[in-house]
This record gives C-alpha cells, sequence and structure tokens, in this order.
C-alpha cells in the first residue's frame, strides 16, 4: 500500500511543475502535462483498488499521509533544485 501512495507523486510533482513552467515561459509542454498526471491517476487508481480490498484502519491511513507527505515534499525540493543547478 505504501508503494502505491508514493508511485503516484513523481507523476504529480513532475506535471505540476510543468504546468507552472509552461505558464511562466508561454510554451506548449508537448502533451507532457497531460501524460504525466495520466500517470499519477493510475498509480491513484491502483490504490483505490487495494484500499477496497485491504480496508485500512485509520493508522494505517496515518502512515500513509506521513509518508506521501515526506516524499512529495522531498521530491518536489529536489526537482526544482535539480531544475535550478542544470
Amino acid at each position: 500500500m505504501m508503494l502505491e501512495t508514493v508511485a503516484a507523486v513523481p507523476g504529480m510533482v513532475g506535471g505540476m511543475l510543468l504546468h507552472c513552467k509552461s505558464l511562466r515561459s508561454f510554451e506548449h509542454s508537448g502533451g507532457w502535462i497531460k501524460a504525466l498526471l495520466e500517470e499519477a491517476e493510475n498509480e491513484r487508481m491502483h490504490l483505490m483498488t487495494f484500499m477496497e480490498v485491504a480496508k485500512p484502519r485509520w493508522y494505517e491511513r496515518a502512515l500513509v499521509m506521513t509518508v506521501q507527505g515526506v516524499f512529495f515534499n522531498a521530491y518536489f525540493l529536489g526537482e526544482v533544485l535539480w531544475k535550478t543547478l542544470i
């Protein structure tokens, strides 16, 4: 379950950052924003299917929120720093 919650983060962060870059530069992304967000949606649907089967308890949901929050912020900062250094 943890893997599915974290697997959607790169697509969401990448799509979000590319969307903002596209808005700032007034350029098309060539379809990459949609592709990245579709990948994040695909991973979300895997998680929703698993949650129907597993019925996680409150502490498992809290752990998911914590892990996802940490990974989202770490991936976001890593992506921003990577883009600024290149």
